[in-house]
């Protein structure tokens, strides 16, 4: 089997990374890949988003699977213009992804399906005043999402009144989103833990993959700015077997049923972010994809053949396979570069790599790198992902081993969090 793997992050890298440990891959691609994929793979030169490039390398190599690791091409139509083609592709149609492409058709989506989610209210361009009148009448804090995609920096947790305000102006005023702010949702703020829950789905049948934590705030203690995260765990104990039910029966088998009653039958990946509320789990956002950092704590603990599975989706045979679970925990701490998520600095060297590595339970999956006159220097906002992979060992254990590598990595201006998994630690001590 030849499967290329589209995309250049870390997410991409520990697709690849599985992907490869298939004993039916026999040549494996990414597109445009990274210094990290490049030990796995054939890196290729075209870039994620060029949907027409990628077409032709697929054909003209005779490519056996394409996996789409973000969401940009997901919700440009890559699938539905390589699937008439006769192309084996895993992701949801354009249709499908607008669950993830647009936040005012997945709350709509979620009302007409009682899917349990936040209160909301959605305002256009025109109706800017109006927003402004709703913000100033709601409770504090509440939430402002830009309809469309923002690179992960669309929703906006409004403290005061003035910051809901600010917020509305940057995106329906100074456009900074482009089109994707040109309508906005406005809806209350859920409080609880967070975790995210991941569905494979071939439109009918589903596997539901281990639930993870990931982390959002470049601190330590989910403080300072919000980012595309900053590490992850799974699995996440606050999802508890009783919490992981109630999620199938209330918002997963509702969102699958409801999509393909939609005419927008979902193929691919679901990912669901809830919020563990005190009246139940709550939807806070629908994802078309795997997340990044989630992929690289979820992915090592599939028990199974990524590649067979991927195709079974693809093809609507998954209910013919039974996807088990490692008995494992992962823990995965993002490195990231100074200044980040604000202008960073690139270009910086990267020392210790092989180091960090010198054990079977640690992984680095590349997030921004590439190679520059031999060397493996820094190219993104988040750099590297140190991942610990613990087999029949605790969470404590593997957090350990994560920092344990974590450390053994440095270049100028690298910067971590030092609590990564430590809300879980919370749980399993209650």
């Amino acid at each position: 089997m030849k499967i290329l793997v589209v995309g250049s992050g870390g997410r991409e890298h520990a697709l690849a990374w599985k992907l490869k440990q298939s004993p039916n891959v026999t040549e494996l691609y990414c597109a445009p890949g990274n210094a990290g994929t490049m030990s796995l793979a054939t890196n290729v030169p075209v870039k994620a988003n060029d949907i027409q490039g990628l077409l032709k390398f697929v054909k003209s190599n005779r490519i056996d699977l394409t996996v789409v690791g973000p969401e940009v091409p997901l919700t440009e139509g890559i699938v539905d213009i390589f699937e008439p083609e006769g192309l084996s592709i895993f992701g949801p149609t354009k249709l499908a992804a607008e669950i993830e492409g647009s936040k005012v058709f997945s709350k709509n989506f979620m009302k007409k399906y009682s899917i349990p989610t936040a209160a909301y209210a959605v305002f256009s361009i025109d109706q800017r005043r109006e927003a402004e009148q709703y913000v100033g009448a709601s409770p504090l804090p509440c939430v402002v999402k830009a309809d469309g995609l923002a690179a992960g920096k669309g929703a906006v947790i409004c403290e005061s009144r003035d910051d809901a305000l600010k917020v509305i102006d940057e995106m329906m005023g100074q456009k900074i989103f482009g089109s994707a702010g040109e309508r906005i949702v406005v809806e209350e703020f859920l409080t609880g833990e967070e975790a995210s829950v991941f569905a494979l789905s071939d439109g009918e049948n589903f596997a539901l993959l281990s639930p993870a934590q990931d982390h959002k705030r470049i601190l330590d203690g989910d403080q300072g700015k919000n980012t595309g995260g900053m590490g992850a765990y799974a699995p996440a104990p606050v999802m508890t077997a009783e919490l992981m039910s109630q999620v199938e029966s209330t918002i997963i088998i509702p969102t699958i049923k409801g999509m393909a009653a939609e005419g927008r039958t979902y193929r691919g990946c679901l990912y669901v972010g809830i919020m563990v509320t005190s009246s139940g789990p709550k939807v806070v956002e629908y994802n078309c994809r795997l997340g990044d950092p989630e992929a690289q704590v979820v992915l090592p603990l599939i028990d199974g053949d990524l590649a067979d599975i991927m195709m079974a989706v693809c093809h609507g045979n998954l209910k013919n396979y039974h996807v088990k679970l490692h008995d494992a925990t992962a823990v995965c701490v993002i490195i990231a570069s100074r200044g980040y998520p604000d202008k960073y600095d690139t270009g910086k060297k990267i020392y210790g790599l092989d180091a960090s590595q010198s054990t079977n339970d640690v992984v680095v999956f590349h997030s921004g790198t590439r190679y520059e006159n031999g060397d493996i220097v820094s190219s993104g906002g988040r750099v590297l992902g140190v991942t610990a992979i613990g087999y029949g060992h605790g969470l404590e254990r593997t957090i350990r081993t994560a920092y344990s590598g974590v450390r053994q990595i440095t270049f100028d201006g690298a910067y971590y969090r030092s609590d990564i998994g430590q809300k879980g630690l919370r749980h399993l001590r209650q």
